[in-house]
């Protein structure tokens, strides 16, 4: 067992994942993730470069990953906010690579050394048009390294960026962790093509919907655009070409839910209240859970690993069996938004929401619990 920080293992999974680009621009509080890639890369035959800014650096991983690298870059809060041009662009394109988030509190600089939640709407939306996204949001030193593996799983499985959200309490946190054998990791690849690349359409539909990806410089040349193209890359206006291919991009992320969507529940086989939480005030949650459950009362948690795409049907499940959800963020209301959605009049939904940069404690959702219960 060994000492990490949250950046820290975000870094050594993003190896253990494969990833052997990465392209950053230094912020706090998620600088440590570039200053440990810098270091591990060349040990393993990757490439670090720090661009002269986040649209540079966001830019530079999707090149990476279109010559066959898996890529990754890793910013906090005003540099989220740069890089969602060339996110969405990655999304039209169909360019997997992974984007860490580490929030701080904002709008603008904000909270550059002090925790916050207030990025999941933007990691959904930020980029515009119609677009599937996939976001995580681990809580724990392990589950950030086994979230940071699969986020560049899930971006290679479904050619697409996928987001780790993490917060400043979850970066600099130090806990021993135990990593696995790298044999014990189950690690994704690009579907490939299996035609001549005379035949090779990169945007095809195919039958689970993600056409195979060529990598640059292996014989296949096709067309990358940020325009709406068709199947072959060439831009195009046709309305039928561009509803089909963004129906596409759709359906690949919306069925496959039971692939992408994880989440952790304690004790909510008989709960009549809920707590749902995620990044660092899912710990807080999980301890106040506890105590509450001490206490006699029938609380439960629910944990989206998995933020984008929502966990929707089991959302409004929960909402049919309690009474009240209760949702904590570090944020004025984002997530508690979707969940009052889900529900509709089946349980009161409340939130609890701070944005002066302090974690939300147990005992604050211990005290909410019992004025509701």
């Amino acid at each position: 067992m060994k000492l990490y920080s949250g950046n820290e293992m975000v870094a050594e999974a993003a190896i253990a994942a494969g990833c052997r680009f990465f392209a950053g621009y230094p912020i706090t509080p998620s600088s440590e993730i570039a200053e440990r890639m810098s270091k591990l890369l060349p040990e393993v035959g990757g490439r670090f470069i720090q661009m002269e800014d986040e649209l540079a650096s966001m830019a530079a991983i999707i090149g990476g990953s279109l010559a066959g690298r898996k890529s990754m870059t890793a910013t906090s809060g005003p540099g989220f906010s740069l890089k969602q041009e060339n996110l969405g662009f990655a999304t039209i394109a169909e360019v997997p690579c992974v984007i860490v988030n580490v929030m701080r509190g904002g709008p603008s600089t904000g909270l550059p050394t002090a925790p916050s939640q207030s990025d999941v709407m933007q990691a959904r939306w930020g980029t515009h048009g119609d677009h599937p996204i996939i976001a995580l949001t681990p809580s724990y030193m392990r589950e950030i390294f086994d979230e940071t593996v699969r986020a560049f799983n899930l971006a290679e499985k479904y050619r697409t960026p996928v987001i780790l959200l993490l917060d400043e309490v979850i970066a600099h946190l130090h806990e021993g962790v135990a990593l696995p054998d790298p044999d014990e990791i189950e690690i994704v690849d690009r579907k490939k093509p299996t035609v001549p690349p005379e035949e090779y359409e990169p945007f095809a539909d195919t039958e689970d919907h993600v056409p195979p990806m060529a990598n640059f410089f292996e014989g296949y040349r096709y067309h990358v655009t940020g325009l709406s193209h068709n199947q072959k890359g060439l831009p195009t206006t046709d309305f039928e070409v561009v509803h089909a291919i963004q129906v596409r991009r759709q359906k690949k992320i919306d069925e496959h839910l039971e692939d992408i969507l994880k989440w952790e529940e304690i004790d909510m086989d008989d709960a009549e209240i809920a707590v749902l939480a995620y990044g660092s005030i899912g710990r807080s949650a999980t301890d106040a859970v506890r105590e509450l459950r001490n206490e006699g009362l029938k609380v439960g948690l629910f944990r989206p690993l998995t933020i984008w795409p929502f966990p929707e049907q089991r959302v409004a499940e929960i909402a049919k069996q309690v009474k009240t959800i209760i949702v904590p963020e570090m944020n004025l209301g984002q997530i508690v938004l979707e969940v009052e959605r889900i529900a509709k009049s089946d349980a009161r939904v409340i939130g609890i929401n701070q944005v002066g940069g302090v974690m939300i404690r147990p005992r604050e959702i211990v005290s909410r619990v019992k004025e509701v219960a």
